[in-house]
């Protein structure tokens, strides 16, 4: 099967054709590190995560490079702010980014540069476009020359003549209004580094085109990042990297955003649901499945409604899981995914039709069940463990299942204590005291258990608050 997925600079799903036979090469715009994430930033990670962990089962070696940029405009004046260095304030966000990544399952990258890192490489991409007639310095700051590259504004689909340049204060010294800045003149007080063209800092949109050239090459197969990014980031990165020779980037994705009320979820407009807040009140396994399992380029109405749902939908997942577990034991994931499954995924990663035949296939597990057909239910769930596997959203994988001692040690001690009133429940059951039976169910779902009888006994799991 060809993996197809939609290019925003083609404006249609492409059949999927990689550089290199059987290796895929990534480059996914990552943090601006001035605050703490919220779960709109994370989607991004997410959602590549889910793309990557889909190339490696179509056994694929994925090369995934995601920067951090960790100096920028509103970093600077943060650090103004609050009276504390500039890179303390980043790092502080850069490892929050991180443990949100982490939280939500999203594996590591293959690389993860800082652009403070790469001033080398940004000076080396300016000399080579200034030599070639695409840029040029005035006031300390260097600005691309948009009207030298005839391609400029193809991936956004604008008219130049109607196009207005986002600029900051200090950009002196411009040939047009519509050029943008590649490097900014250093300011009393700021941050700065030593060029050919005075001491300054970089502007946001060289140091992803310099690192992706540093890490992937002239040429790799996928951009990423979020639909805010398509102008004038991206834009700006084809224009630098392209001018400067490299054929750059074969296909384009764009995640779509996290809303509330409407809006693109964003700290500026004080909406933002903090990732560190939010998994204390859901379970981080849940907050994958809510974020991950609408379409990428869908956008996602954050509600606390909406999540309760997810919470809802994932428990009955986990419900079949446990139930097999309990009846037929360990049961590995299935060698493949179904058939029904695969086709979704190699269709721009159709996660909600894949998740569909995910949710199909409890409902043919738990049937199995129903009947006492123990084979048929322990081969269900080894399809839904492989399926889910690909999520990253397996609840049996040791990554959610406890891989830490002492939750694994905490969980034996509050089942040991759970059973103890579910046995008195039980006892009051057996003298027909239902009202006490009751009580004892009602007091422990206040508690934030789920209580479920079974044909093997009562079962308890948390609840998603």
């Amino acid at each position: 099967m060809t993996i197809r997925l939609y290019d925003t600079s083609a404006r249609q799903i492409r059949d999927f054709d990689p550089l290199t036979p059987g290796c895929v090469s990534i480059y996914l715009c990552g943090a601006t590190v001035q605050a703490a994430p919220h779960i709109g930033h994370i989607r991004s990670g997410l959602n590549f995560d889910i793309l990557r962990r889909w190339f490696e089962y179509r056994g694929y070696d994925v090369t995934f490079v995601r920067n951090v940029t960790d100096i920028d405009d509103k970093i600077i004046t943060k650090s103004a702010e609050q009276g504390r260095p500039w890179w303390s304030i980043g790092y502080e966000n850069e490892r929050a980014f991180n443990d949100g990544y982490a939280a939500l399952g999203c594996l590591p990258p293959t690389y993860e540069p800082r652009a403070t890192g790469h001033i080398t490489e940004m000076v080396e991409m300016m000399r080579g476009l200034i030599e070639r007639g695409h840029a040029y310095e005035a006031d300390g700051n260097v600005y691309f020359d948009v009207r030298s590259f005839p391609e400029y504004l193809k991936l956004s689909n604008q008219e130049l003549d109607n196009l207005q340049q986002p600029s900051s204060a200090g950009e002196t010294g411009k040939r047009d209004p519509r050029d943008f800045a590649m490097w900014k003149a250093a300011k009393p007080g700021e941050p700065s580094w030593e060029t050919p063209w005075g001491r300054g800092r970089p502007g946001w949109h060289l140091e992803c085109s310099a690192m992706a050239h540093k890490y992937l090459g002239s040429q790799f197969d996928i951009h990423g990042g979020g639909l805010d990014l398509i102008f004038p980031h991206h834009e700006n990165e084809i224009a630098q990297a392209k001018a400067y020779g490299d054929e750059f980037a074969r296909y384009w994705l764009h995640n779509a955003w996290v809303t509330m009320s409407g809006e693109k979820m964003s700290k500026s407009l004080g909406n933002s649901v903090l990732v560190s807040e939010m998994v204390k009140h859901w379970r981080p396994i849940v907050l994958r499945y809510y974020l991950g399992t609408p379409h990428y380029r869908s956008m996602i109405e954050y509600s606390e409604e909406a999540l309760r749902e997810a919470d809802a939908a994932f428990a009955r997942i986990e419900g079949f899981v446990q139930r097999v577990v309990e009846l037929a034991g360990a049961v590995e994931p299935a060698a493949g995914v179904p058939a029904a499954f695969a086709e979704a995924m190699d269709d721009d990663l159709g996660v909600p039709q894949a998740l569909a035949v995910v949710h199909t296939t409890v409902r043919q597990g738990n049937s199995a069940l129903a009947a006492d057909d123990k084979d048929a239910a322990a081969a269900r769930l080894a399809e839904v463990r492989a399926m889910l596997g690909v999520l990253g959203l397996d609840p049996l994988d040791p990554r959610w299942a406890g891989g830490d001692d002492r939750g694994e040690d905490l969980h034996g001690v509050v089942d040991s204590l759970v059973r103890l009133v579910l046995d008195q429940r039980e006892a009051a059951r057996g003298r027909k005291d239902w009202a006490t039976a009751d009580a004892i169910r009602d007091q422990l779902q206040q508690s934030g258990l789920v209580i479920e009888d079974s044909p093997h006994g009562p079962r308890w799991s948390l609840g998603g608050r």
